[in-house]
């Protein structure tokens, strides 16, 4: 039977160097568009990949857009969820159309909204005198999330953002989304967009290829559980905000 891992990437397979515990042994995972290493491999975390490359395909579960996926030095050589589920990736590279198309019309209605919050924040973070970043990240010319990020890489700047802009906006009209925050990345995503939607239906092809098969999802964050969910078996790295609120409170 063949077996397959879903995996997220940041902060699971590598992180910036700022979140590594030391700086020994480090290798350079992936880098910016300038080429230069912004995220890093330890030890373990190779001798992890090799462990599960060697009975498994890796196919990778990102939020990252396929720009961003691109800068990732690791070879994979399946699908990828890309765009955290708003794009699938072929063996080949190029974009599942069919999924893209599905994936269109909901993300095209929920771009007016992630905009009016995009203008509230960028308000709000001026207002404050902070260096918060807001964007909103796209592929093949479609909208998928709203991404605020601190320029500083001070999370902490997050949590009032979130609390005072993005939870009563969402309260108010912003039933059609959902808001996930981690270290020092805040996001707003329309509810049609989730990591485990696309999972699933590469999980179908994929039975429509090989048959049975076996799946494993491995994440570090609130936002991964429910792709994780959809397959046979999780893995959840120590140490991570999915740790702490799945296992470390047992």
């Amino acid at each position: 039977m063949k077996k397959f891992l879903f995996a997220d990437l940041d902060d699971t397979l590598f992180q910036s160097l700022e979140k590594c515990a030391g700086r020994d042994d480090l290798e350079p995972a992936a880098v910016l568009k300038d080429g230069v290493a912004c995220s890093f491999t330890t030890a373990g975390q190779r001798a992890m990949f090799e462990f599960m490359n060697d009975g498994m395909t890796i196919i990778p579960a990102t939020a990252r857009n396929q720009d961003a996926y691109g800068r990732v030095k690791i070879d994979f050589t399946s699908y990828a969820v890309i765009n955290y589920g708003g794009v699938v990736l072929l063996p080949d590279g190029s974009a599942d159309r069919s999924w893209l198309e599905r994936m269109r019309p909901a993300m095209l209605a929920a771009q007016d909204g992630l905009a009016e919050l995009g203008r509230l924040i960028d308000a709000y973070v001026e207002a404050a005198g902070q260096r918060s970043r807001t964007r909103i990240v796209e592929d093949y010319s479609i909208p998928f999330y709203l991404l605020i990020k601190d320029a500083d890489k001070i999370a902490a700047r997050l949590e009032p953002i979130e609390r005072e802009v993005v939870r009563p906006w969402l309260e108010a009209r912003g039933h059609d989304y959902f808001v996930h925050r981690n270290a020092n990345n805040l996001a707003i995503l329309p509810n049609a967009l989730n990591k485990s939607h696309a999972v699933a239906y590469v999980t179908e092809l994929l039975r429509a290829e090989h048959g049975a098969i076996l799946t494993f999802g491995i994440g570090d964050s609130r936002s991964d559980a429910r792709f994780m969910a959809a397959c046979d078996y999780a893995i959840v790295p120590r140490g991570t905000q999915l740790a702490g609120v799945a296992l470390e409170p047992l």
